[in-house]
C-alpha cells in the first residue's frame, strides 16, 4: 500500500497507525468495563469457518487490515480483565503497555551496545537492583532476561553444570559422569523440560516429597542425595521452588541451602511465580534464604503484572555466564570496537536474536516505585486471603489443604448440592472430577469469568483460583463465588 516508506506516505501512515491505536484504546477502555464479557468463546472450527484467514497472493487494502485487527481484539481473551484469573500473568499496565510499544517501535536487539545503547545500560541496572532485592551484597552477579519461566530454568541448569565440569562445553555429556537434579514433586515441569533438552534426561531429575502444603520436606531430598551418590550419580542441582504452580507453595529454603552447602551442590530457586514478593516487606520473610542461593528465577510478568514476556535469571557468581555460552562470533562481538566491550552482553546468551523485555519492568518501576510494585502485590495478596475466609466454611466448598494460603493461590473444591450428603467413595470421586471442567466450560461459554482446574497427585479436579491483577477487587471475588454457585448448582 501506500505507507511509509512509499514516497509522500507520511499522512497515509500517520492516519492508518492512528485508526490502529483508537483500535487499540477502545480494547483497553473494554478490558477494564466489567459488563463485558472476558470472552467471546467460538469452538476453533467454527472460528476457522467464520473467517477467512488465509494468506492470498494479492494485497488487501488497509481497510480489510484494519478490519484484521478489530475482528483478531474481538476473539481475543481480555487478559486485563478484573475477572480472569485463569493464569499466573494476568491484568494490564498502562505504562507497561506503553513500553511495549516504544520496544516495538525501537525495533532493536539486545545483543550489543552498539545498536541498543539504553536498553542495554537499563538491563545492567535493573537486574543489578533485582539482585539487591534478593540479597546479594552490592548487587553483585550476573543476569539476563529469557523468554520466560522456563528458559531462565534451563540456564540455570545449563551454567550449574558447566560449573561443576567446564569440559561439557566442549566435549559434551559422554565426557561427564551421569549427573542428577533434584526439585520438589510440586515443582513446574520445565525443570524436567531443561533436563530433557540439555541431554540429562528426564529420568535424571529427581523428586522429592512434598508436605500436606507442598513444600519440599528437606529430610527427603538429603535421603535422595545420598542416595543418588551411593549409585555412583553425580548431584550438580537442587531447584527450590519459592511460590509453586498450583498450591503457591514456598519451599524451605534455609534448610536446602544448608543441605546444598553441605554436598556441595548448585542451589537454583525457582522464584518466577513468588519472586515478585521481594518487592513487599511484609511478604518477603517467605523467602528467606533466597539470598544464599547460586541462581534465581524470577518472572516479573507474574506477580508484578509486566506485560509478557519478562523474566529474568539471576546468578550471583560473575562471569561464569558469559564463559558458560559465549562463542565469540567476531562479526557481532569485535574485540577492537571504541567503547567497554563489557557492555556487549549478547554473548552470554543462548539467543543470538534477543527481545528487548527490559524497557517495561524498568519503565513500570520508575512510575511506581518499589513501593508501588509492593501495594499492589500486597492488595493481591488480601484479595487471596479475603476469598479464603470467605469460602473455607462455607457450604459447597472444601479447601484442598488446610491453613491460609502462602500467595494467592486458593486451591478448593465446589461441591454441587447433589453430591453433599453423599459418603466418600469412588462413586463421590468420580462425579466430582467432572464438576470443575463442566463449570470451566459453561463459564467460557458464558464469557463471565475464567479460573483454572486441574488434578494433582490423588486429589481429583479442583480450582485454582490465582490473583495478580491489581484492578481486581472484592467484588469481583464476590462474583466469582456466585458465578461457580450459579454454574454449578444443578450438577
Amino acid at each position: 500500500p501506500d505507507l511509509l516508506p512509499a514516497c509522500n506516505g507520511e499522512i497515509t501512515t500517520m492516519s492508518f497507525l492512528q485508526d490502529v491505536v483508537d483500535i487499540l484504546l477502545q480494547y483497553v477502555v473494554k478490558s477494564f468495563d466489567r459488563s463485558t464479557k472476558v470472552i467471546d468463546f467460538h469452538y476453533p472450527n467454527e472460528l476457522l469457518q467464520e473467517y477467512n484467514w488465509e494468506l492470498a497472493d494479492q494485497p488487501q487494502t488497509l481497510e480489510e487490515i484494519l478490519l484484521n485487527c478489530r475482528t483478531t481484539l474481538k476473539y481475543a481473551i481480555k487478559t486485563g480483565h478484573p475477572r480472569y484469573f485463569n493464569q499466573l500473568s494476568t491484568g494490564l499496565d498502562m505504562v507497561g503497555l506503553a513500553a511495549d510499544w516504544l520496544t516495538s517501535a525501537a525495533n532493536t536487539n539486545m545483543f550489543t551496545y552498539e545498536i541498543a545503547p539504553v536498553f542495554v545500560l537499563l538491563e545492567y541496572v535493573t537486574l543489578r537492583k533485582m539482585r539487591e532485592m534478593v540479597g546479594w551484597p552490592g548487587g553483585c552477579g550476573d543476569g539476563i532476561f529469557s523468554p520466560g519461566g522456563a528458559i531462565s530454568n534451563m540456564y540455570a541448569m545449563l551454567i550449574a553444570r558447566f560449573k561443576m565440569f567446564p569440559e561439557v562445553k566442549e566435549k559434551g555429556m559422554a565426557a561427564i559422569p551421569r549427573l542428577v537434579a533434584f526439585t520438589s514433586e510440586h515443582s513446574h515441569f520445565s525443570v524436567k523440560k531443561g533436563a530433557a533438552a540439555l541431554g540429562i534426561g528426564t529420568d535424571s531429575v529427581i523428586l522429592i516429597r512434598c508436605d500436606e502444603r507442598g513444600k519440599m520436606i528437606p529430610s527427603d531430598l538429603e535421603r535422595r542425595i545420598l542416595e543418588a551418590k551411593q549409585k555412583g550419580f553425580v548431584p550438580f542441582l537442587v531447584s527450590a521452588t519459592a511460590g509453586t504452580t498450583v498450591y503457591g507453595a514456598f519451599d524451605p529454603l534455609i534448610a536446602i541451602a544448608d543441605i546444598c552447602k553441605k554436598y556441595k551442590i548448585w542451589m537454583h530457586v525457582d522464584g518466577a511465580w513468588g519472586g515478585g514478593l521481594l518487592m513487599s516487606r511484609k511478604h518477603k520473610w517467605k523467602l528467606n534464604g533466597v539470598e544464599r542461593a547460586n541462581s534465581v528465577t524470577w518472572n516479573p510478568h507474574k506477580m508484578m503484572g509486566v506485560p509478557l514476556q519478562c523474566s529474568a535469571l539471576l546468578v550471583r557468581e560473575e562471569g561464569l555466564m558469559q564463559n558458560c555460552n559465549q562463542m565469540h562470533a567476531s562479526y557481532l562481538f569485535q574485540q577492537d570496537k571504541h567503547y567497554d566491550l563489557s557492555y556487549d552482553t549478547g554473548d552470554k546468551a543462548l539467543q543470538c536474536g534477543r527481545h528487548v523485555d527490559v524497557f517495561k519492568l524498568w519503565l513500570m518501576w520508575r512510575a511506581k516505585g518499589t513501593t508501588g510494585f509492593e501495594a499492589q502485590i500486597d492488595k493481591c495478596l488480601e484479595l487471596a486471603e479475603y476469598l479464603y475466609n470467605k469460602i473455607k466454611n462455607r457450604e459447597g466448598y472444601e479447601m484442598v489443604f488446610d491453613g491460609k494460603p502462602q500467595h494467592t493461590n486458593v486451591c478448593f473444591w465446589y461441591i454441587p448440592p447433589s453430591l453433599r450428603s453423599m459418603e466418600d467413595n469412588e462413586e463421590r470421586m468420580s462425579r466430582l472430577t467432572k464438576v470443575a471442567p463442566v463449570i470451566k466450560a459453561r463459564m467460557m461459554e458464558y464469557g463471565t469469568t475464567m479460573v483454572s482446574y486441574q488434578p494433582l497427585g490423588d486429589k481429583v479436579n479442583f480450582f485454582r483460583m490465582v490473583i495478580s491483577n491489581p484492578a481486581a477487587t472484592h467484588q469481583d471475588i464476590d462474583f466469582l463465588i456466585d458465578e461457580i454457585e450459579r454454574l454449578g448448582q444443578d450438577l
